[in-house]
């Protein structure tokens, strides 16, 4: 199977849909010799700041000198970012061959399965990835939970340490109505004997919720980690600070040198990531209110004061005036457009709702590489552009010209 093929595949999948609960997991891995017993794990969930903390953790227990996988989602360009090892992404040959391999177990466990029912996308890519992490001999891998936690796959982990960043109101059709009720969700992962890590300024009623699960141990992440980051933003200061005590409780102690480097070296796509000059332009994948006001936090750091002009995109699935409001209070003027996903938010809807807040520096423009461009017009060369509001903005923008989609 090529890369391409392995690609086709796993799109095709994407026609099932996302079905809950563990019993297909079990079976698929069962048939590929359950790689995921092959590797100690670290298992992260939370609503926002997943794939920084695992970068960060995967990164620095690499300079700790272990093997290390790091399993994320969504990508920006290509299944294969996904799937990591030792800061690489899976090569196209190794990955198409890892999603072979579960394609072929996958055949097997839907022919036990009931009529209707077969082994989704996200479970035949993460059995792929486990697949890989344990041929690659990985003595780790640090794995993101792909949608709440109970009934993710990812949570037939047995991981000595889980990792809870944060919790915020998102996806209530399928976790619960309130902050609680999605908290105790993700923290199903975690196992009886564990260390649990939260995040800084965890919600008091996920702290509460936190302090009640089996873990043997709950340590807090400072908010800062006190030493300087190539990462950008002090929501990333605290993701990289709760990468630390995740690595700690994994290795028992850590390297002061081996830290530092992988502070230095760590960046994150689409986090606050700058990919042009004059005006300085940035991509950030803010898709909810609380990935906003990270962002937005983070803003006057990065503007410094200069005319700053936002490119926005949002689905139909969040809180998109929230979102507006907070982000317009710190921009001159917007430039509202539409990704490729169906459930993207016409320009227009924006354009509606930047008025209603009393916006009205704001134009709509269609094509998402248009509309980045008019909005570093806007900026001038003095200035800072910045696209976000979704991370399907953010990969319309990073895809190669003429590149098909690859779904997220």
């Amino acid at each position: 199977m090529s890369y391409e093929e392995a690609e086709r595949l796993l799109l095709s999948l994407e026609l099932f849909g996302m079905r809950f609960g563990l019993d297909r997991m079990r079976r698929l891995l069962t048939v590929l010799g359950s790689p995921h017993k092959r590797f100690a794990a670290v298992h992260v969930v939370g609503t926002n700041g997943k794939s920084s903390t695992v970068r960060m953790t995967a990164a620095i227990l690499r300079r700790h000198g272990l093997r290390t996988g790091a399993y994320l989602s969504p990508h920006l360009v290509s299944f294969a970012e996904r799937v990591r090892i030792d800061d690489q992404d899976a090569g196209p040959e190794a990955f198409a061959a890892a999603v072979e391999r579960a394609a072929r177990a996958a055949a097997k466990v839907d022919r036990t399965l009931e009529e209707g029912d077969r082994v989704t996308q996200f479970e035949l890519l993460t059995a792929a990835a486990f697949d890989l992490f344990a041929r690659e001999r990985c003595d780790v891998a640090v794995v993101e939970a792909g949608l709440g936690g109970r009934y993710d796959a990812t949570n037939v982990l047995d991981a000595p340490v889980a990792v809870l960043t944060n919790v915020g109101l998102e996806h209530t059709r399928w976790l619960g109505p309130t902050v609680a009720d999605i908290a105790g969700e993700k923290l199903a992962v975690v196992r009886p004997g564990a260390t649990l890590v939260v995040g800084a300024g965890l919600h008091p009623d996920a702290a509460r919720l936190a302090r009640e699960t089996p873990a043997a141990r709950v340590v807090e992440a400072p908010a800062d980690p006190g030493l300087p980051l190539l990462a950008r933003g002090a929501f990333q200061r605290r993701n990289f600070a709760l990468a630390m005590e995740a690595a700690r409780a994994h290795l028992g102690a850590l390297d002061g040198e081996a830290v530092r480097a992988a502070a230095a070296e760590t960046l994150v796509p689409g986090r606050l990531e700058q990919v042009g000059e004059r005006p300085d332009t940035f991509l950030d994948g803010a898709h909810n209110p609380g990935g906003m006001a990270a962002l937005t936090e983070a803003l006057p750091d990065v503007a410094q004061g200069r005319r700053t002009v936002a490119c926005v995109a949002i689905l139909d699935d969040k809180d998109a005036a929230e979102m507006l409001r907070a982000l317009l209070a710190h921009c001159d003027a917007a430039v509202v457009t539409r990704t490729a996903n169906p459930r993207a938010l016409s320009p227009g809807t924006l354009l509606s709702l930047c008025r209603q807040l009393g916006f009205d520096a704001v134009e709509a423009v269609g094509d998402p590489r248009a509309a980045l461009e008019r909005a570093r017009d806007l900026a001038g060369p003095d200035g800072v552009a910045l696209a976000t509001g979704s991370i399907y903005l953010i990969a319309d923008l990073i895809r190669p010209a003429g590149r098909a989609r690859s779904t997220l």
